[in-house]
């Protein structure tokens, strides 16, 4: 998987081996994080379904609902958006879905935190760093 070089990625780019599925992954951070934050992130952050097999006139009418092609899996709205992508640990086990690139770098262009994260802990990894807003230091 090649990363584009205006998103940043959290998470060790060179692990390779067993990992968990992309979903045990979001399941681990989401948990974590509203154990953690109950009262404020851990309320309002949020995974859009936006994968899965579905006919023509099902896509057509989720469309036509605001369903967002390559929309990322981890969304804080807040005062700078928080956007994020989540991989598998083992990066090279994943894949691109058609938009998702697009999708984060319009995020960026629009003034979000946008990022590729690898496994929960790099999805964490990037929340902590957003949160801490370190990022207003690094090249937007």
């Amino acid at each position: 998987m090649k990363f584009h070089p205006e998103i940043k990625v959290f998470g060790d780019t060179t692990f390779r081996g067993e990992c968990p599925s992309e979903t045990v992954e979001a399941v681990t951070f989401f948990a974590k994080l509203r154990r953690e934050y109950p009262e404020s992130y851990g309320k309002i952050a949020t995974h859009i379904r936006n994968e899965g097999l579905r006919t023509y006139h099902q896509a057509a009418k989720q469309k036509s609902e605001g369903m967002t092609k390559g929309a990322s899996d981890i969304l804080i709205p807040a005062a700078i958006a928080f956007v994020c992508e989540l991989k598998r640990q083992d990066h090279t086990k994943s894949k691109w879905q058609d938009g998702q690139q697009e999708y984060l770098l319009e995020a960026k262009k629009q003034g979000a935190f946008a990022c590729v994260a690898l496994g929960y802990v790099g999805a964490y990894e990037a929340f902590i760093y957003w949160k801490d807003k370190k990022y207003l230091q690094f090249d937007k």
